[in-house]
């Protein structure tokens, strides 16, 4: 028996259709990767099958007794507990059946209840057994997740594993993953790819990481206009049967339309042919304005265009014997580098270990500790960073990109704001939307945009492809493989970086940053391991720039006079907490469901966030120069 089976499923919010009378059927142990566009319904129709909200319309039937988990897209918040008790929080339904058993099992019960106690004994012992702390226990010893550490102090990657526990230790037959390698890096993305192979149940998954997906999938559900389709194979077959499918539902609209066009030229034809025309002619000529009125036009391409400035001079950026970290954690030793026109070098990393900080090293926001950096000439520099901060949420789309003017300049020619928006999934009803009740993905679209109307000839791509869905991925790929100027990228997506860069610096031990030519994909085969960096016991940011203070020779501190010796003690801790509520901000605007906030709960986060940040770079800033004058 199939584990769900949804028959015509219909949802919509508002006057807009998620899905029309759809129909999908799960199995047991299947890998099902359920993608889409951004907005298509994909997170709506795992909450459908998960039971966490109803459809419209249709029916949903499940396996009796089925266990079903769902991991969130969103990182947990149960700040305050611990690994134990988020993980034993899993096991809800499991003690309420325990608790059951026990209730009918107190008295005499009846033929009716001992009926019942058989089937409630078998749900439980399929559900992992009696003993709800022995199942947390195991699991916890096999995800090596840390028991007793609360979730506050744990980073990104490893709440994703606690949240991981949660949803396994009811040993679900059907596992549900929204999103599941958001928040984490490499390492552990490729760590949550071992554990889902391996996993006995189903799986639905949804992700736009091509890498992922490809892996683990056998088959994909695509969301198509309200409907879904369903494609076997990995993500490569399916590619092909797309496109083959695409190439047919053309030549049938085209032949549709053929022959719409012909009937209406036959009724609109003179006197005598009216008198004499068929009946049962019109009729199906009404059949065929009504099919025409009803076909869902498949959505235009995803266009990504670059506006390129003039070449710049020869060399880009010369980084001569760079070291930077903070405290005792060097984070960059002795690093140098010759960035020359039309280089494209992806940055690969950890999480911590310092990539977006040697990105602002590179741009002059900050700097080095030692050494120096040396830009050439006629440099435009574009710059994608990964908190959205340039967007203005209560201004439209349009007015957002067009800096409030209806044209902007492409190529020398003007070209009109929404125009534009439609090459990067917009329609101009959504191009007149306020930022504020965008998606995340969207957001992201959003500044993409923004950022491609600028001139530029050096990009700098801080984790631009985050939730991004496929399609428009791929356009931003092969935009980028055209692209003329010079190209610097930070991200955790391995196909992306396959597909687009030459040469790669990874992040290795002891501070080396070191450059290797080829992909990711060519500098894994050669063996190496990423500097691990994450801890359990430790935020990300903790990690990448915790400020400690060092014990201070004698002979310098007495340099600084007691006011600034002191001052220079107290700024580390100072600048630990900046950091960690910088962190918690961050990640709160990186929800998906952020901007879709009303204005007064979001804009004081992102005024908060923008004040923070300013205050950090002034007491950085504070901390190197009295050092400096310590070490003077």
């Amino acid at each position: 028996m199939s584990l769900v089976r949804c028959d015509q499923i219909s949802i919509e919010f508002g006057d807009n259709p998620l899905l029309t009378e759809t129909d999908l059927t799960i199995e047991n142990k299947e890998r099902i990767a359920l993608i889409g566009r951004n907005g298509a319904g994909k997170s709506t129709l795992l909450k459908i099958i998960s039971g966490r909200i109803t459809a419209d319309r249709g029916e949903i039937t499940y396996k009796r007794g089925l266990r079903i988990s769902k991991l969130d897209q969103q990182l947990l918040d149960d700040l305050d507990k611990t690994t134990f008790e988020i993980v034993k929080d899993g096991l809800v339904h499991q003690q309420e059946l325990i608790d059951q058993y026990q209730l009918l099992s107190s008295g005499s019960p009846d033929r009716n209840q001992l009926n019942e106690m058989e089937l409630i004994q078998a749900d439980i012992e399929a559900g992992g057994g009696w003993h709800p702390d022995k199942q947390v226990e195991r699991i916890i010893t096999q995800l090596d997740l840390p028991k007793n550490s609360r979730l506050e102090d744990l980073s990104g990657g490893w709440r994703r594993r606690v949240a991981l526990g949660k949803a396994l230790v009811s040993n679900p037959e059907l596992l549900l993953l929204d999103e599941p390698t958001n928040h984490l890096d490499i390492a552990t993305i490729e760590w949550l790819e071992n554990r889902i192979r391996s996993y006995p149940g189903a799986v639905v998954f949804i992700t736009h990481d091509r890498n992922f997906l490809s892996k683990l999938c056998t088959r994909i559900v695509e969301i198509d206009r309200g409907k879904l389709v369903s494609w076997p194979g990995n993500y490569k077959k399916y590619l092909e049967l797309k496109e083959q499918a695409d190439q047919e539902e053309d030549v049938a609209n085209a032949l549709f339309d053929k022959r719409l066009a012909e009937e209406e030229s036959w009724i609109r034809q003179g006197i005598k042919a009216r008198r004499t025309r068929n009946e049962g002619r019109v009729r199906a000529l009404h059949q065929l304005r009504k099919e025409s009125e009803q076909r869902i036009k498949r959505q235009g391409k995803a266009k990504v265009q670059i506006e390129t400035a003039e070449s710049a001079g020869r060399r880009i950026i010369d980084a001569r014997s760079i070291t930077h970290g903070y405290g005792d954690n060097t984070l960059i030793k002795d690093f140098r580098l010759k960035i020359m026109r039309g280089d494209r070098i992806g940055l690969i990393g950890n999480n911590g270990v310092g990539k977006s900080t040697l990105l602002k090293i590179l741009l002059g926001q900050i700097t080095p500790d030692k050494g120096s950096i040396k830009t050439g000439n006629h440099l435009e520099i574009g710059y994608f960073d990964q908190v959205r901060r340039e967007l203005q949420p209560e201004k439209t789309v349009a007015e957002n990109v067009g800096n409030g003017k209806e044209y902007i300049k492409l190529g020398g020619k003007d070209r009109h704001v929404v125009g534009y928006l439609r090459n990067f999934l917009f329609s101009a009803k959504r191009a007149m939307t306020p930022v504020k009740y965008l998606s995340g993905g969207e957001c992201n679209r959003v500044l993409l945009a923004k950022l491609f109307t600028q001139a530029n000839n050096l990009l700098i791509l801080d984790e631009p492809t985050n939730d991004l869905d496929v399609e428009m991925l791929e356009a931003l790929e092969e935009q980028l493989v055209e692209y003329q100027g010079t190209l610097i990228i930070v991200s955790h997506d391995r196909t992306f970086l396959d597909n687009v860069v030459s040469s790669v610096l990874v992040f290795e031990e002891e501070g080396n940053v070191v450059q290797y030519a080829g992909g990711y994909s060519d500098w894994a085969r050669r063996g190496h391991k990423l500097l691990e960096t994450e801890k359990p016991i430790q935020s990300e940011t903790k990690k990448q720039q915790e400020p400690k203070s060092t014990p201070a020779k004698k002979s310098s501190t007495n340099k600084l006079s007691y006011k600034y010796k002191r001052e220079l003690e107290m700024l580390p801790e100072q600048i630990e907490t900046l950091e960690k509520e910088i962190s918690e901000l961050s990640k709160q605007t990186l929800d998906p469901d952020f901007y879709n906030q009303e204005f007064e709960t979001r804009q004081p986060i992102l005024d908060r966030l923008a004040d923070l940040q300013s205050e950090l770079n002034q007491k950085e800033e504070r901390w190197i120069y009295l050092e400096e004058m310590k070490g003077s």
